[in-house]
């Protein structure tokens, strides 16, 4: 084990060279990076054991999101699950979660860790499956694993080290109507109850780090006692299990181990706020990644919306790191499409949040420019600006091309009080008008 190799150990000294183009990338003085990353504030996933794009998460950078693939038991096709990977990259995500639960489990996470990002996966679920049910894990074949992804490359993985016999008890005295929605979460679970034992990830969290630090590899501490509906947002477990993460996040930070936190689930969305500044509070403002908050249970085949209505919020209040959540989230394993529409409108809540962290966010760069575009009527700025401009222009384009949108045509507002200001348009129309001459 070389602790000196370790990338809070080396940010306390200075910025590592190997870190100095991402500071660049967040626009950030060298020094403050470097802080920020040995005070826990920032954190960049990064196993030595592969190169790959970098990816910086947590305050001063912009919020990032992370896409999950992955196989089941019912649905195994890995090639699929490569070509959903690649999806997501093409559309904005920044890093990836292999899920994957069904077939060759190795072989499958060797796939995605070719890919150029960043890499996380859950080391329960092959745990799980070598030992055939949760009650038969044992300590040994959970570090066994746990240490395999990491010599493997894996940059960051997800830990239900909070679901002790405390969230046990709280669970049992303030019974939720949902229990257990967290897979890994409700695997802890039922090794705890059966083995009647405490969870090895909390009994012997030194010797996690330990392993963790042999490889740089950065923990994710899961939200295993999320809430799983609005029912069960004001419910007991997860409350105990966030003062148990903010512990646990310390003593990592102190083993010169990245982390970052997860959290919160189902919640309305006046709860939002409060949730993501409790456990930033908590935690020391580790950088928290979240997957929703779901802020409604009834729009399933919508839930990419409901999630980025809660992520945008979380964003506000603090969050760094979205995962998508995918219109097939509740119903179905993901398809090619369905990763491309949730990537997106996560990417869309990540940038709503950038737009409100970023000192006058909202009022430089893209969203300022995007208003003069249209003030213009300047259609090619207007999908060079858009987030996905070729979507966009396949939508105003439907109709035939139109100086204006075919929604009011010659009764445009802009175009209207523009002729009467003599105000703007000229670039936009001018383009339109040499279009229209060239088709003649």
């Amino acid at each position: 084990m070389f602790l000196m190799d370790l990338i809070i150990r080396r940010c306390e000294k200075g910025l590592p060279r190997e870190l100095g183009p991402v500071a660049r990338a967040e626009q950030m003085e060298p020094e403050r990076f470097a802080r920020r990353v040995a005070q826990g504030r920032i954190v960049v996933p990064y196993n030595p054991a592969r190169k790959h794009r970098l990816c910086a998460i947590g305050e001063g950078c912009p919020v990032r999101v992370n896409v999950n693939v992955g196989t089941s038991g019912s649905r195994c096709d890995p090639a699929l699950e490569e070509k959903k990977a690649k999806a997501a990259l093409a559309n904005g995500a920044d890093a990836l979660m292999d899920l994957s639960t069904g077939g060759d489990l190795v072989a499958i996470r060797k796939k995605i860790l070719k890919l150029d990002t960043t890499v996380g996966t859950v080391p329960i679920y092959e745990a799980v499956r070598r030992a055939g049910n949760a009650g038969d894990v044992t300590p040994d074949l959970l570090f066994t694993v746990i240490r395999e992804h990491c010599k493997q490359g894996v940059d960051f993985l997800t830990l239900h080290c909070g679901v002790n016999l405390q969230a046990l008890d709280a669970l049992k005295a303030d019974p939720r109507l949902m229990g257990v929605v967290s897979r890994g979460g409700s695997f802890h679970c039922a090794m705890m109850m059966q083995r009647e034992e405490e969870n090895p990830l909390y009994a012997e969290y030194d010797y996690l780090l330990e392993i963790l630090a042999e490889y740089d590899t950065t923990i994710s501490l899961g939200d295993g006692m999320r809430p799983g509906c609005l029912q069960d947002a004001e419910k007991l477990a997860k409350s105990v299990e966030y003062m148990t993460l903010g512990m646990l996040a310390k003593r990592a930070l102190e083993a010169k181990v990245q982390r970052m936190i997860e959290g919160p689930g189902h919640m309305p969305l006046s709860q939002v706020g409060y949730n993501v500044r409790m456990i930033k509070e908590i935690t020391d403002h580790a950088p928290l990644y979240l997957l929703g908050p779901l802020v409604t249970d009834i729009a399933p085949g919508y839930d990419h919306v409901v999630a980025a209505i809660g992520g945008a919020t979380a964003c506000l209040n603090g969050a760094d790191f979205l995962c998508m959540v995918s219109p097939s989230e509740h119903l179905a394993l993901p398809n090619v499409d369905d990763i491309i529409e949730g990537t997106r409108v996560a990417k869309i809540a990540a940038h709503v949040g950038d737009t409100v962290r970023k000192h006058e966010g909202w009022k430089t760069g893209r969203e300022a420019q995007m208003a003069h575009a249209r003030h213009e009527l300047d259609w090619d700025a207007q999908f060079r600006l858009a987030l996905y401009g070729e979507n966009a222009q396949k939508v105003h384009e439907r109709d035939g091309e139109t100086e204006t949108c075919s929604m009011c045509g010659d009764l445009c507002a802009v175009k209207m009080v523009n002729e009467l200001f003599g105000t703007g348009g000229k670039k936009g129309m001018a383009k339109q008008k040499k279009a229209k001459a060239g088709k003649k």
